[in-house]
């Protein structure tokens, strides 16, 4: 019997299960670690998303850059970091967005935390 954690407010645990709901999502985003596979992304976003068999939750979440709706969707943040990279944002920029935070005051939330 396996036993789940409670959950944190606002969080997605990423499990065994929100791994296998996120396959074809983070198959893709790894796929960015080759500059051909970004440069193909970038000419036909729609063509490359459907050649990895993302689901529409998926797509919808790639297509309007929601970062909250591609952790719903199964993204693991580490995949998602490559995905980030082709639109020129850091893991800084993804946490601002998840926290609905600007980028200048996520950081000092960090720095904050850093010293206490």
């Amino acid at each position: 019997m396996t036993v789940k954690p409670a959950p944190i407010p606002g969080t997605i645990l990423f499990d065994g299960d929100q791994a296998q709901k996120g396959y074809a999502l983070n198959k893709m985003c790894f796929s960015f670690n080759n500059a051909d596979n970004r440069e193909r992304f970038r000419a036909d976003e729609k063509a490359y998303m459907a050649a990895y068999g993302l689901n529409h939750a998926q797509a919808e979440a790639i297509r309007t850059r929601n970062v909250l709706g591609l952790l719903a969707a199964g993204g693991n943040v580490y995949y998602l970091a490559k995905f980030a990279g082709i639109l020129g944002l850091d893991v800084q920029d993804l946490g601002a967005a998840q926290t609905g935070m600007t980028k200048e005051a996520f950081k000092a939330k960090l720095r904050e935390a850093a010293f206490q």
